[in-house]
Parts: C-alpha cells; structure tokens; sequence
C-alpha cells in the first residue's frame, strides 16, 4: 500500500467490489466463446469487444502518460481517499502494474474480435481495427486534456 487511506475499511470494500468487478469481466470471454460460432450474434460480440479494447487501452495510455508526468513533476495526481500516500510508489504500482493490464487486457479483447468474428472479412477487420484506433486516439486525446487542466474532468466510472 502506498501511503494511509482515511478509512481502512472503505479501502478493503472499495479494493473488493473493484476485484469482483475485474473477475467479472475476466470471465465474460469465456461465457462468450459459444457465440464466436454464431454468426446472429457476432455483431453484439464486435460492439462489446470495441468498447472494452477502446476503453482500456485509453485508460491505460492515459495513465502511463499521467504517471510518467507525475515521476517528472510535470503533474501532480490527486489522492483524495488518502490521509498520506508515497507518490512515487503510487506512480510506479500504477506505471508499472496497473495500467499495463488495462492495456494487454484491451489488446485481448481486440484479439478476441479478430480471431473471431473479424477472422473472415479482410474489409471489415480494417474498418473495425481503423475505428478501434481512431477511438482510442480521440478518447487518449480528451482523457489527457483534462488530466491536464486544459478541458473540464471527463471522469467516466
């Protein structure tokens, strides 16, 4: 732990519901194997692997960036649950553990699409992968606007 949260027990209940929650979406892949067969439902299956590819890669990148920004000085992370915390503990937990599975989680969702439903159409796998990247340039771009105080917050979840 890298400091003192303000409530101990808020942060055990807080770390559970978290580790439920990313159990929870470890095992969606597997409930979705029997429907990479199904070609009714391959278009839900490339809408939610869009969205959580998009969604962790940008909450990865644009949390490597902020905490290569806080290691440098260049930002300062807020840490409002805490009463003291070791930036640079937090910064190198988060830089070097947390968001790199956000991203090779968002990368195993953009695999699972294309080994998927995206296997058989050369056209559509560029259509799809050129709107995955397209997405996560724009919500990177957005997410480090307002880390940076140069938007409003734009703080989903």
């Amino acid at each position: 732990m890298p400091g003192t949260p303000v409530s101990h027990d808020q942060w055990i209940r807080i770390n559970a519901i978290a580790g439920g929650l990313l159990l929870a979406a470890a095992l969606v892949p597997l409930l979705l194997t029997p429907v990479l067969t199904d070609r009714r439902a391959r278009p839900v299956l490339l809408v939610i692997c869009w969205v959580v590819a998009v969604g962790c890669a940008s909450h990865a990148l644009i949390g490597i960036v902020q905490r290569i920004a806080s290691l440098s000085g260049a930002l300062t992370i807020e840490y409002p649950f805490w009463l003291t915390v070791d930036r640079r503990e937090a910064d190198l937990q988060a830089l070097f553990f947390n968001e790199p599975w956000f991203l090779v989680e968002g990368l195993l969702w953009a695999g699972m699409a294309w080994t998927g439903p995206l296997r058989e159409s050369e056209r559509l796998r560029r259509w799809w992968t050129g709107s995955v990247i397209g997405a996560t340039a724009v919500a990177t771009t957005v997410g480090l606007l307002s880390a940076f105080g140069v938007i409003g917050s734009w703080i989903v979840g």
